[in-house]
């Protein structure tokens, strides 16, 4: 189990890790040249991240953005702060590099914390959004976004009728949207909201969906992972294709989780204390009797 040290920053390393920290960072970098090619997730979770943050009627003059392969949020007004697994991500960006589970900033250091598309490669995310709570100031907002469950189904079928009763670990395990809003109160979020939308996209072969993973830096990173022999591969792409539609391009769904939450202050609304209400729900429910008919 992990451990968060009095300084904010998580010092022990996950003893049950099953993403290769090391590889990730080398998937960062290598997508790193052709990234603006395979950004639409991305594009899509800054969209609905900045939509989102344009709802709040508040002034933040200080941002976190993790996970920056390109500087596309931004918050007018803001100083921005960027952070970023990969080395050459977060050169391009004026960032530095850092891990989430290891935030190189003080408690208490920002009013906005963004992530987009990152958080769903974390060995240790409650661990991780706990950091994050502590270095947004008191009443400070979180908002995140990444890939989550009921993602890339086409794949994982394809991939069921390759391998058949015994497939290797090939795609990441996927946190569905109930489960992540957990995880914010978990992580001692106020006000958490976590909700979901489907993206889906027409690919023409299994290859074009592959460069569309590795080029968005979401191909394997599992620990123990193992190649594809040229058969398997043979036998994923005939799976694939099998599913296309008429037009001969098989859809394939990715669900984006969207997390909201805020960290505690005394000034935010609190839930009523249990056993506080004045009436019944069943006696505001309760239709009323109709009247006696009148005597003549």
């Amino acid at each position: 189990m992990s451990r968060t040290a009095a300084t904010g920053t998580s010092l022990a390393v996950n003893a049950n890790a099953i993403f290769d920290r090391p590889a990730r960072r080398l998937r960062r970098d290598r997508a790193a040249d052709g990234y603006s090619d395979h950004a639409f997730l991305r594009d899509v979770m800054v969209e609905g991240l900045l939509e989102r943050l344009d709802a709040v009627k508040r002034t933040f003059t200080d941002v976190l953005d993790i996970g920056v392969p390109d500087r596309s949020l931004v918050v007018p007004g803001a100083r921005i702060a960027r952070v970023d697994p990969g080395f050459r991500f977060a050169q391009a960006a004026g960032g530095v590099q850092g891990d989430e589970e290891r935030l190189p900033f003080a408690d208490g250091s920002f009013d906005a914390v963004l992530s987009a598309g990152v958080l769903d490669q974390v060995n240790d995310l409650p661990g991780a959004l706990t950091l994050i709570r502590r270095v947004l100031r008191p009443d400070g907002l979180f908002l995140g976004a990444f890939l989550g469950g009921g993602s890339l189904p086409a794949l994982r079928a394809a991939l069921r009728v390759a391998e058949g009763e015994r497939p290797a670990a090939r795609l990441h395990p996927q946190i569905d949207v109930r489960s992540a809003g957990d995880l914010l109160m978990r992580a001692g979020f106020a006000l958490p909201v976590a909700d979901i939308e489907t993206f889906d996209v027409r690919y023409a072969s299994f290859g074009r969906l592959l460069d569309d993973l590795r080029g968005m830096a979401a191909s394997n990173i599992l620990i123990g992972r193992s190649a594809m022999t040229r058969g398997t591969l043979a036998r994923t792409a005939a799976a694939f294709a099998a599913a296309a539609g008429p037009d001969g391009r098989t859809t394939e769904r990715f669900s984006i989780v969207f997390l909201t939450g805020w960290a505690p202050d005394a000034s935010q609304p609190k839930p009523a204390r249990r056993g506080s209400a004045t009436s019944s729900l069943a006696a505001a429910l309760r239709v009323p009797s109709s009247p006696p008919p009148k005597a003549d």
